[in-house]
């Protein structure tokens, strides 16, 4: 669970725990704030559960994890990068799209970033990333066939 600098020294020094998985969703509303209640009610009685990034839209979803994107999260799942040109050098793309992408991708939590000597050095500090796409009936289409579309 705690992922420190003695039990893995590729790994970033940081005292935070994260959990070993991290679910990405997309979910009404509703299911999702009953699920948040579940892992909340499960996490005060001691057992481990996964962060969870919600997107009610699973159009929304799509645009944030973008082929490209998912490439480089998997990379940082391998291994930290020693710094954002690092990571670039690795994926063999320009400095600004890796940089961009690591912003939108830490505004989301799924990227991380450990600061030392001035580098901000991304990582993915879950061993599994799982992304649910939920697709539902809208009330409206309930009716219509995809020929009458």
């Amino acid at each position: 669970m705690s992922k420190n600098s003695t039990e893995h020294p590729h790994e970033p020094p940081e005292d935070v725990e994260y959990p070993s998985m991290l679910r990405i969703t997309s979910k009404p509303f509703e299911d999702h704030k009953e699920s948040t209640l579940d892992r909340a009610e499960r996490w005060e009685q001691g057992e481990e559960v996964p962060h969870v990034i919600n997107f009610q839209d699973a159009s929304r979803l799509q645009r944030i994890l973008t082929p490209r994107r998912l490439e480089l999260v998997r990379s940082l799942m391998d291994a930290p990068a020693e710094s954002m040109r690092d990571l670039a050098d690795r994926l063999d793309r320009d400095v600004r799209q890796v940089h961009d992408d690591l912003q939108i991708l830490g505004e989301y939590r799924i990227v991380h970033f450990h600061e030392e000597d001035g580098a901000k050095k991304p990582h993915v500090p879950y061993d599994t990333v799982k992304i649910e796409v939920e697709l539902t009936k809208s009330l409206g289409d309930a009716s219509e066939s995809p020929a009458s579309a």
